[in-house]
């Protein structure tokens, strides 16, 4: 009770924490700065789309706005409103607030269905003392690894800052955790609305594609598959034929239900995937029936983000590297960094299939380096998202490492940021080098957390191999 009493006093005060940042951080000046604001992600770019609209023009008139139609009609007319006497953009504000709110309950809920799944699986495996474990965090005596996960999403300075900041990748952070949260309740439509939204507003989530499916044809993490193809081998063959019987009805069961692939699980989210695909993009069509239609809008969106004509800085690395290479070879690299994720996803796709959930999570850092407008607020999903594997990932190396490169990064890059657009004491190089840094450490979090969950599956192998060789 003390435990659940104390993580709802913590969501409370993160609330209260924005809410009072809203109202002392107005000479901050956050929302205009390129860690959190980007052209996709600007709040004042969505009020000077929205702008346009209502003046009987296209929203994607010249090179202001790059976002889906659908958040100019839901954030649009919040921009145009005032309370007199209070912040700018408070009604946005308050949605961000709520979105980060919704997004970490979802976390929770998400950690405790994959904590409870995990546990009953490793009971099938005869790994009762490790199910009693992996049932809470790496603090067992402090929050199971859901409520961690939210907290840490919560209290997460990246996801307190682009909340501030008016940074609309709340929103999209929603969409996906609201994916995967379907996927791991198994409920299509949620699952398939959550992606089709999540790749709408901003198309990397598209990857997340292999990661749902597999949620919806294997289900939930778990060990490596062919430890329960051991032990119902083993099991099959060390019983007597009554209690083969008994097997049969109950635990081996459960055994060949781990193994099989679930295609009209599988059929059905494709097919609400389908449905909500269509009805956006009639909608989009709708909304934009006077202005170009879905022409223009995949031009102005998809476009835009796959060939980087907008290279102002952030915190990412194609800006400095398209701004300086020759228009000549501008489309082989283009063609090149947005392969290296494609390249990357088959083969991490093949070897943690039996761990959908964290692969989501890998996916999800990866593009949040490789993306081609980054924010803080992409960061601040996945280190959340990173809290739901805090008892599998308990012996990553490195982990004081990573946390200092991440604080270093992020108090280097406004200084560096200052230094060269406002002082004129640096160049580019100053602020590229933070950038590239920050990119080093998210490769690092990557290879580590990876090579982790890998010893840990490693580690279960031998346990259950011993187990088995002592019955």
């Amino acid at each position: 009770m003390k435990k659940v009493q104390w993580f709802w006093i913590s969501v409370l005060g993160s609330v209260i924490l924005r809410f009072i940042l809203f109202y002392s951080s107005k000479n901050l000046n956050l929302s205009s700065r390129p860690e959190i604001a980007t052209p996709l992600t600007s709040l004042r770019r969505l009020a000077e789309g929205y702008w346009l609209k209502q003046s009987s023009m296209s929203p994607y008139s010249g090179s202001m706005y790059h976002g889906s139609p659908l958040l100019l009609t839901l954030l649009g007319p919040l921009t145009v409103t005032r309370i007199e006497g209070q912040p700018d953009h408070l009604l946005c504000g308050f949605v961000f607030v709520i979105a980060d709110v919704i997004c970490a309950m979802l976390i929770r809920a998400t950690g405790e269905t994959l904590q409870a799944a995990y546990s009953s699986r490793l009971k099938l495996l005869g790994l009762h003392h490790l199910s009693q474990n992996s049932a809470s965090s790496m603090f067992p005596e402090v929050l199971p690894s859901g409520d961690l996960a939210a907290l840490v999403y919560l209290w997460n300075p990246f996801t307190i800052v682009a909340c501030i900041g008016l940074s609309t990748s709340a929103i999209e952070n929603l969409m996906v955790v609201l994916s995967l949260y379907g996927a791991c309740k198994r409920l299509a439509p949620l699952a398939a609305f959550g992606w089709v939204m999540a790749t709408h507003l901003s198309l990397y989530p598209a990857i997340l594609l292999i990661p749902v499916i597999l949620l919806f044809g294997y289900g939930l993490d778990a060990p490596p598959r062919k430890l329960f193809l051991q032990r119902k081998k083993f099991e099959v063959d060390n019983s007597s034929s009554s209690d083969n019987n008994r097997l049969e009805e109950g635990v081996r069961n459960q055994l060949s239900m781990l193994n099989v692939f679930s295609w009209k699980s599988v059929s059905h989210f494709l097919f609400w995937t389908l449905l909500w695909s269509s009805y956006v993009l009639v909608l989009c069509s709708i909304y934009l029936r006077q202005h170009g239609g879905l022409q223009e809008l995949f031009k102005r969106t998809y476009g835009f983000i796959l060939t980087i004509p907008d290279l102002s800085p952030n915190i990412g690395v194609f800006w400095y590297f398209f701004a300086e290479v020759f228009d000549f070879f501008r489309n082989f690299f283009l063609i090149v960094f947005h392969g290296n994720i494609l390249l990357m996803m088959v083969p991490l796709a093949l070897r943690l299939n039996h761990r959908p959930c964290f692969l989501a999570f890998v996916y999800i850092v990866i593009s949040s380096m490789l993306k081609s407008y980054p924010s803080v607020g992409d960061s601040a999903l996945y280190l959340g998202l990173l809290g739901l594997f805090a008892y599998e990932l308990r012996d990553m190396q490195f982990s004081f490492f990573l946390i200092s490169g991440y604080v270093g990064a992020s108090l280097l890059s406004p200084v560096m940021h200052n230094l060269w657009i406002w002082r004129g004491t640096g160049n580019a190089n100053f602020y590229f080098g933070t950038a590239i840094t920050y990119a080093c450490f998210q490769i690092i979090l990557v290879v580590e957390s990876v090579s982790a969950m890998l010893n840990h599956d490693r580690m279960l192998k031998k346990l259950s191999t011993a187990k088995l060789v002592k019955t």
